[in-house]
């Protein structure tokens, strides 16, 4: 029997036919699914992801293949061969290559389109400032330096910018047991429990920060570990809290 062209076939449901029609637009499937308005608002929205190793080029490439094309990235890192294991933008080709330019080569890959800016020095708490001297509609927190973390969550919260933020995916083996949560909630994270101590101690308020965490406690070893399917899909949460964030800030989020 012939395999009839992806624009001649339909996919029976209990209601309608459903039929996916051929189109060379990149981003026709997600239109189909929130409208062309919607949509624009991806586009349109500046994002910030810090730290793109594991968990945030994981959530670089969500938004990259979402439609959004302006997104800044921070890193100061370079690729080495551990990483190759789970970070999506690390390969056998571009080892010792900075991180920031190896993810805006491979969002430029798949649109062309897409602005993407590289912040490549190490995010202080002296620099912090400089760095928010731009508007950004989000704020993805992927780094693993606590201080840093404490007080991006500070000042975004103080300045009304929208943020969630990862703790740790090292040494656990379960990506199901990940979740969004606030930070007050959290428990069997060491990461977490330290930035619980260090918020209250400048404000509970900043405890309600929302954040992915799992639930699962990390292995006892003398090391850190990384196995992939855990910060891809802790990235892969990021950037779906943030693409549902900035659709329901539309009146009509199915505006076909």
């Amino acid at each position: 029997m012939r395999c009839p062209p992806a624009s001649e076939r339909a996919f029976i449901t209990n209601e309608l036919p459903l039929v996916f029609i051929w189109s060379d637009n990149m981003f026709d499937r997600i239109i189909q699914v929130i409208g062309e308005k919607s949509f624009q608002k991806l586009q349109n929205a500046h994002i910030l992801i810090i730290g793109i190793g594991g968990v945030g080029g994981y959530a670089l490439e969500n938004l990259i293949r979402s439609g959004f094309e302006n997104i800044t990235i921070c890193d100061y890192d370079i690729i080495e061969k551990s990483n190759i294991n789970r970070q999506i933008i690390a390969n056998s080709n571009n080892i010792g290559k900075l991180k920031v330019q190896e993810a805006k080569k491979r969002a430029k890959e798949i649109n062309p389109n897409c602005q993407i800016t590289i912040e490549e020095n190490k995010l202080t708490i002296e620099n912090m400032l400089e760095l928010f001297n731009k508007h950004f509609d989000f704020v993805i927190d992927a780094c693993d330096d606590s201080v840093i973390k404490v007080e991006l969550i500070c000042h975004t919260m103080v300045q009304k910018i929208p943020i969630i933020s990862c703790m740790g995916t090292g040494n656990r083996l379960h990506p199901e047991s990940l979740e969004i949560i606030k930070l007050a909630k959290t428990k069997n994270d060491p990461l977490a429990k330290k930035m619980r101590n260090l918020l209250r101690k400048k404000s509970e308020k900043y405890l309600n920060v929302m954040v992915v965490c799992s639930k699962e406690e990390p292995l006892k070893s003398e090391s850190l570990g990384t196995i992939c399917p855990v910060p891809m899909t802790a990235g892969a949460l990021l950037s779906s809290y943030v693409i549902q964030k900035i659709l329901n800030n539309n009146e009509n989020k199915t505006d076909k």
